[in-house]
């Protein structure tokens, strides 16, 4: 029995990271001045560096890492086919930008996975179980909303108190697997809010190989790290490991972890309007073990995700046979998945073998192959996985996003509803670009992706008399 897309998925469309491994870009040399510095080539530094350059500006974009891609990241050298380590998959395809950028760049865009399965034990979910399930996350979302409607407290406050065996599940798909972070640390405005996240498209080479190319076209300095940005006054510019860059403008896309490390020193400092804003908008934690199972022990068909009926936070969700191949993925969150993860690369798979093992028989520990997996919450570029707003603080997305003088803030943290989305950390990007382009003037009018039209409503003549009808 599968689940319906929208239940399960629409869960579980949020950023997933992982550590770099991906192709590098064209470096460029370090120049002397730019009209615009755009810190971080990931989704959100690409797009605005884009925009900036087709409206004519000179930009540079400032990458601390070796390679561009942010939260995209393929290894395509580890496995037999390319696997997405960070984002996996690209929603609403008739509206979305990437992916048409996507399709333009020769990438190959692939549906979604066809079914998503729950699993009991050692067997498949009965249909009635999977209702049942179902019927739970209805009662559990609509729970969230109410709450909404009421003020900004925690998703877990806001559940039923009657959830019976499917309250730890509703916790981990709602929650961690979907966010990073367990319900009690979510916040039900912003829960509510997020826009709907039907999963639809994928990419056969990966999602690390879409920015790769993407960003080919804009001037990158790899291994460059901002450290200290000058905002303010007639001496705006961005001092790096490589040097200073003098600019009239400034993009930052870091993560707000990073934001609020304080890596990157700021001139003056960044208000604190904007500091407690990062700090209600702190990142998750989420993790991937990938396994290469010869044979197929799992029994389960092509590209299928599963979760289980589970009775504590030690559970994953199941990405198997990808792309038709032996590899299998197991991704943890929250705050079981942190705890796994600070033990290391042993403990990480060895639950992951023990938990496949418990669900479909022996066979998976003599199955494994080769293995890899990620512990995003050490990377220093990143320091976790996506965005998710704390009890109170949904407003903060907006308010990190609000411009300063001739500096800007994006990144999917800045996004109100597609927080936690490649989509929403692209639209970010081209968000600042456009408010940097307006404080200093475009050189010409930038090439932008047309936006879907909107139905426009029928309108009834006004008569010539007065008294007569009004427009609709």
């Amino acid at each position: 029995m599968t689940f319906s897309r929208r239940a399960f998925l629409s869960a579980s469309a949020g950023l997933t990271l992982a550590p770099w491994l991906g192709a590098r870009a064209r470096a460029a040399t370090l120049p002397r001045d730019a009209d615009v510095v755009v810190i971080g080539a990931g989704a959100a530094g690409i797009a605005a560096a884009r925009r900036i350059q087709a409206a004519g500006r000179r930009v540079i974009l400032l990458e601390a890492s070796a390679q561009i891609g942010g939260r995209c990241a393929t290894d395509s050298s580890t496995f037999d086919v390319p696997l997405d380590l960070g984002a996996r998959w690209l929603h609403t395809p008739e509206t979305n930008a990437l992916v048409k950028l996507a399709r333009g760049a020769g990438i190959d865009v692939a549906p979604s996975p066809p079914s998503q399965k729950l699993r009991i034990g050692r067997r498949n979910a009965r249909a009635a179980e999977t209702e049942d399930l179902l019927a739970t996350f209805v009662r559990a979302t609509r729970a969230i909303d109410e709450a909404a409607r009421r003020g900004d407290s925690s998703c877990a406050a806001a559940l039923p108190k009657d959830l019976g065996d499917w309250g730890v599940t509703v916790d981990f798909a709602l929650g961690a697997y979907a966010t990073g972070k367990d319900l009690k640390d979510l916040s039900v405005v912003d829960q509510s809010r997020a826009e709907d996240r039907a999963i639809s498209v994928a990419t056969r080479q990966g999602l690390g190989a879409v920015m790769t190319k993407l960003g080919e076209s804009v001037p990158v300095a790899l291994s460059t790290s901002a450290t200290r940005i000058i905002w303010s006054g007639r001496d705006i510019g961005v001092e790096t490991s490589a040097g200073r860059v003098a600019a009239r403008a400034i993009i930052v896309t870091v993560s707000s972890n990073v934001l609020s490390a304080g890596a990157i020193k700021f001139a003056p400092e960044l208000p604190k309007r904007q500091l407690d804003a990062a700090a209600k908008l702190t990142l998750g934690s989420y993790d991937r073990i990938a396994l290469e199972l010869k044979g197929n022990p799992l029994g389960l068909g092509r590209d299928e995700l599963m979760i289980e009926q589970s009775s504590n936070s030690r559970t994953g969700a199941l990405f198997a046979n990808i792309g038709g191949s032996s590899l299998c993925t197991v991704d943890v969150a929250g705050s079981f998945g942190r705890s796994l993860a600070a033990q290391g690369e042993a403990a990480m798979t060895g639950f992951a073998t023990e938990w496949l093992t418990k669900l479909f028989g022996n066979d998976v520990k003599n199955a494994v192959q080769r293995s890899k997996v990620t512990r995003w919450d050490t990377s220093p570029f990143i320091l976790g996985a996506m965005s998710a707003a704390s009890p109170g603080g949904q407003f903060a997305r907006r308010v990190l996003a609000e411009p300063m003088g001739n500096l800007f803030i994006a990144g999917e943290a800045t996004h109100e509803t597609l927080w936690g989305t490649v989509d929403g950390a692209w639209q970010t990007g081209e968000r600042a670009a456009d408010a940097a382009l307006k404080k200093i003037g475009a050189a010409k009018e930038p090439d932008v992706e047309p936006k879907p039209a909107k139905k426009q409503r029928r309108r009834v003549p006004q008569s010539s008399e007065a008294g007569g009808l009004g427009a609709n």
